[in-house]
């Protein structure tokens, strides 16, 4: 028998729930079943069985500890999807019975101006926002005056059968969104949304999409939804002949003739590889006052060539998954314009052999996992 943990370290005198989930215990370990406990239901809390949950790259990245911040156990997952099964005292936002989704925040202070501008993602307190696995996003040990305003040390995400969330982080799920599908805008759907949108994409731009994975896919038919035309890079040949099949321009990103003949033709690329790279190529693609955002990496990038970025005033920047409120606008531009990332949907007795196949690029395109396929828990 697994041993029953606690997902936060807090000793509140409120009631606990059983609940059972898929966690590392190490970096160089297997996810494995795991039994634990989250508090019940508080004030404008509600109470979630969890349906669906994405499998994002970075919670490959963090179960194997690549950022150096993980807490073990690691149970991942911040693309959820459920159903609210109770209600605490307060909550006016949902019922009984909603379809609800959470991506990768689960609170933030609230009081700081991102948070007052509703950019919650951007969060300024000492520890930023509270993620929906592996605790704040800066550790009391890293944080100013080694502050803890959340007092988690950690957070169990919806690779499990239940949830517990505050009513105000929890999104509203259209209906004419599959659920399965649904599950991985809530990561990688407002990731790239949000910033083809801070970045203007509209009818007549050309949107370079740099890799073709989870967050690609869904930046691609983003921005051909807002009327973009799309290019794809990729390494893959397979997923450049997939990108052309789906209706988009694709080329191979070391071809050396075809970045020569599109040089300065893209009024926006989006980069979505989650690892280190060199993105002075598709600088050269840009135009004038255009702009390369790196969504993906969070790793060191290869030194840029300034001459480049001065000479043509071109731009570089970055920007974090995506606010509340655009995760609920992403969710329903997508219900309106039929847009859906390709998906693969597997039991949790396939998420090791899952995260194999997507360091090796080996899904089409994003794993989601049953969670009806874990027993256990509060039922």
């Amino acid at each position: 028998m697994n041993s029953v943990l606690r997902a936060d370290d807090s000793e509140g005198l409120r009631s606990r729930i059983k609940a059972v989930g898929y966690a590392a215990k190490h970096c160089f370990s297997h996810l494995k079943l795991l039994e634990f406990e989250r508090e019940a239901a508080g004030e404008k809390e509600i109470e979630i069985r969890v349906l669906y949950c994405g499998v994002c790259h970075s919670d490959i990245h963090q179960v194997k500890n690549e950022w150096h911040n993980t807490i073990y156990p690691c149970m991942p997952g911040h693309e959820v999807i459920g159903r609210v099964t109770r209600i605490g005292p307060g909550v006016t936002r949902h019922k009984v019975g909603d379809l609800v989704g959470v991506g990768c925040m689960i609170d933030s202070c609230g009081h700081c101006e991102p948070c007052r501008s509703s950019n919650e993602n951007y969060c300024e307190s000492p520890n930023g926002w509270l993620g929906t696995y592996n605790g704040p996003l800066i550790p009391a040990d890293r944080a100013r005056g080694n502050a803890n305003i959340y007092g988690r040390d950690n957070t169990f995400g919806g690779y499990s059968n239940v949830m517990v969330v505050k009513e105000a982080f929890a999104l509203k799920i259209p209906p004419a969104l599959d659920p399965d599908a649904a599950a991985p805008i809530l990561c990688a759907g407002v990731t790239t949304y949000s910033a083809l949108k801070r970045w203007g994409v509209k009818p007549g731009k050309h949107v370079g999409i740099v890799g073709f994975g989870g967050l690609g896919n869904m930046g691609a038919k983003l921005a051909r939804a807002m009327g973009a035309h799309v290019t794809i890079l990729t390494r893959s040949e397979h997923k450049c002949d997939e990108a052309t099949q789906m209706g988009f321009t694709a080329m191979i990103e070391d071809d050396e003739r075809a970045l020569r003949a599109s040089a300065g033709s893209m009024d926006f690329i989006l980069s979505t590889i989650p690892e280190k790279h060199d993105i002075n190529p598709y600088i050269e693609l840009l135009k004038r006052d255009s702009t390369i955002c790196v969504v993906g990496c969070l790793a060191p990038l290869e030194p840029v060539d300034n001459a480049e970025v001065i000479l043509h005033r071109k731009d570089i920047s970055g920007s974090l998954i995506g606010s509340l409120r655009e995760t609920q606008e992403v969710l329903q531009f997508c219900a309106e314009h039929d847009v859906a990332p390709d998906i693969q949907v597997i039991g949790v007795d396939e998420l090791n052999d899952a995260y194999h196949k997507v360091e090796k690029g080996d899904v089409r395109y994003r794993y989601v996992i049953d969670l009806t396929s874990l027993q256990g828990g509060s039922g």
